[in-house]
């Protein structure tokens, strides 16, 4: 039964809260297991439902599946896989399922995969994925809602990827390790969870190298091994808690964080008038009460992530002038502003890109709609920082991002609670 979230606004948070492992990354991890046939042991999984969806498409296609703790998953693929066993339902439901293509190709010659699902944000196709693999060696079609890979020998080259693509990067970096020859990838993609992936596989016997900051050299192996690997926390999740405790004013404090992955997020921060204490693993929150008008663009890391930046339109509601957001690359990433406007925001949507956000603006609760993952993080923030009941529907969105997010922040003293939608 689809179930609701009931927020009572208004409540200031404090305490502290820990941030789990990053969900991008361990999508990409679980998919690179595919790579080799020995066990893989990943540790520090965030319990969401894009994840555990992952590992269960792993698993129907032969994989064995072991837990050995609440995060800590023991994995053997390779060619135990049977990629026609594939869940293509499972498959269109989330959008790290793109990854799976460089996790198979390699080991298999020929597979078919459904089209991946994920946020409604706008067009997100996989052009660019299609484009690099088959400069490697790969052919291609694409019919009705399935996509048919077919390769003989993948054969390392120089690929210049169109885009800073993060999924598109990941495939490419695993389906090079294994390739004939050195594959040079220039436009790369450097995000946390690029970098974590990398890792990965680095550990498994991987030769790659950074020669710029968006380029890497790979030179292919005939085979990896396992290896074990605890996933880095998540930017994201980190990123969400620290708006939500600057958005009610508390005193909140965010533990494992990596802050180096939030440079530019902490940044604009300090612009908009937020003070906070950085420690080797933590961020220290302190309340604010004068927030200014900013402008916040997302950029390819090390710049503003795009995930982030739906996060900081509810405070931007509250702070004295005009802002300016731009998002350059999803056209419906402002579908969320709706949503906002309902709850008294004052928000002109300049074009498919761009926004202005006029402060500052009271908020008052509704009954809105979660479009996608970041989105409804957005509203739940709105939610703890407006008057009255908020009542946020299609939450199934949210939690593939956020685990339990509704306790963690009951402990911080937020009056959220989750309910059956028929209540």
């Amino acid at each position: 039964m689809p179930e609701k979230f009931v927020i009572e606004g208004g409540k200031k948070l404090e305490g502290e809260i820990e941030v789990r492992g990053s969900k991008n990354a361990a999508g990409a991890i679980i998919a690179a297991t595919l790579l080799t046939d020995e066990e893989c042991i990943v540790d520090n999984l965030p319990l969401v439902s894009d994840i555990l969806n992952h590992i269960d498409i792993l698993k129907e296609m032969g994989a064995e599946i072991e837990w050995q703790g609440e995060r800590k998953v023991k994995i053997r693929a390779g060619k135990r896989i049977d990629p026609q066993k594939m869940d293509f339902e499972k498959v269109s439901k989330s959008r790290v399922s793109v990854l799976l293509i460089g996790g198979l190709l390699p080991q298999f010659k020929e597979f078919k995969i459904s089209r991946p699902g994920g946020d409604r944000i706008g067009l997100r196709p996989i052009s660019t994925h299609l484009e690099v693999l088959g400069e490697l060696g790969t052919e291609i079609k694409e019919a009705g809602d399935f996509y048919y890979f077919k390769r003989n020998q993948l054969l390392g080259r120089e690929i210049i990827l169109p885009e800073f693509s993060v999924t598109a990067t990941e495939n490419l970096i695993m389906s090079s390790v294994l390739a004939e020859g050195e594959t040079l990838i220039k436009g790369g993609a450097r995000e946390p969870q690029v970098q974590d992936l990398t890792n990965f596989l680095k550990n498994m016997g991987a030769k790659i190298e950074e020669v710029g900051t968006h380029t890497l050299k790979i030179e292919g192996v005939k085979k990896l091994n396992g290896t074990s690997h605890t996933i880095i926390p998540d930017p994201t999740e980190a990123g969400t808690f620290i708006a939500m405790g600057v958005a009610t004013e508390g005193e909140v404090r965010v533990k494992n964080v990596k802050s180096e992955h939030l440079d530019l997020f902490l940044a604009k921060l300090k612009e908009l008038g937020i003070n906070f204490q950085k420690g080797e693993d933590f961020i220290v929150l302190a309340p604010a009460f004068n927030l200014k008008a900013v402008r916040v663009q997302a950029l390819p890391f090390p710049g503003f992530p795009t995930d982030l930046l739906p996060l900081v339109v509810p405070l931007l509601t509250q702070a004295q002038g005009k802002s300016l957001i731009h998002d350059p690359l999803y056209e419906n990433r402002f579908n969320y502003t709706h949503e906002l406007r309902k709850m008294g925001a004052d928000i002109e949507i300049v074009d498919p890109h761009r926004a202005f956000v006029f402060g500052k603006t009271p908020l008052s609760g509704v009954k809105i709609e979660s479009w996608d993952i970041r989105a409804g993080a957005a509203l739940v923030l709105a939610g703890l920082m407006a008057q009255g009941k908020t009542i946020i529907e299609n939450v199934e969105q949210i939690d593939r991002g956020y685990e339990k997010i509704e306790e963690r922040l009951q402990q911080l003293g937020a009056n959220i609670k989750r309910v059956k939608d028929n209540i």
